[in-house]
């Protein structure tokens, strides 16, 4: 078996679809010496790019796909999908920008049969500071941290569904303050007038500087000209 029939059988095995990251994790079962290679990672990266047009396609920033596979709708109106599909979007975002990634929500279903796990590059939150603090921190939707030997939070992003939920997200993003983070609540526009009376009120309104409102549509709008950009980008550079 080739390295493109392996990366084939890794993708028909997950329904048609894979991340870099779940290829690299299933690889070896299809193509035992995958690893063998210092630079493995950058070579299979090459056999999957060679081929886009041909055996495989891309479907998203960093999602692929066997060219027949046929893409599933969005979750529009499922409101705990759309929760794990923003999740997933802000993680993408955050791996393409080269941050270390980390969502409280691993065993979520994504999108295209891939999970939010599929996608976060850390497994275990970071022990970079107290543990009571920590074990509010991890409970965090999506945290990007900076590379290197000692993670620390740079950017949170806390998914705000239902309006019930946003004064938790406001208190566990306070939990980071003092490590100079950056706080954003990705919620549906209907909400956008309670995140800025909330972020008004006391203790929020000392740092509200701190806090960002984003909307679903202008993240997905982002992350859709990001993930278009860097199509053009790989047509043009590789």
């Amino acid at each position: 078996m080739t390295k493109v029939e392996a990366i084939a059988e890794v993708m028909k095995a997950n329904g048609g679809t894979a991340t870099l990251k779940y290829i690299y994790d299933n690889i070896e079962q299809y193509y035992p010496t995958a690893k063998v290679s210092r630079e493995w990672e950058a070579g299979l990266r090459g056999v999957l790019y060679r081929d886009i047009g041909k055996r495989f396609k891309k479907i998203g920033l960093s999602l692929y796909a066997l060219t027949e596979y046929k893409e599933e709708s969005k979750p529009k109106k499922d409101k705990v999908r759309m929760h794990s599909y923003m999740e997933g979007i802000c993680l993408e975002l955050g791996n393409y920008k080269d941050f270390e990634t980390y969502t409280a929500d691993p065993s979520a279903l994504y999108r295209d049969n891939l999970h939010l796990r599929d996608i976060a590059t850390v497994n275990d939150f970071p022990p970079f500071t107290y543990n009571d603090i920590l074990q509010e921190a991890k409970r965090i939707d999506v945290v990007w941290f900076n590379k290197g030997n000692l993670l620390f939070p740079q950017k949170v992003f806390e998914v705000v569904d239902s309006i019930g939920t946003l004064t938790g997200a406001f208190n566990r993003s306070l939990q980071l303050d003092n490590f100079q983070t950056k706080f954003f609540i990705v919620a549906p526009e209907e909400h956008h007038k309670k995140y800025e009376q909330t972020v008004n009120l006391a203790p929020y309104n000392k740092r509200k500087e701190i806090f960002n409102f984003i909307n679903y549509e202008d993240m997905e709008h982002y992350y859709n000209v990001t993930a278009e950009a860097k199509k053009i980008e790989n047509n043009i550079f590789i």
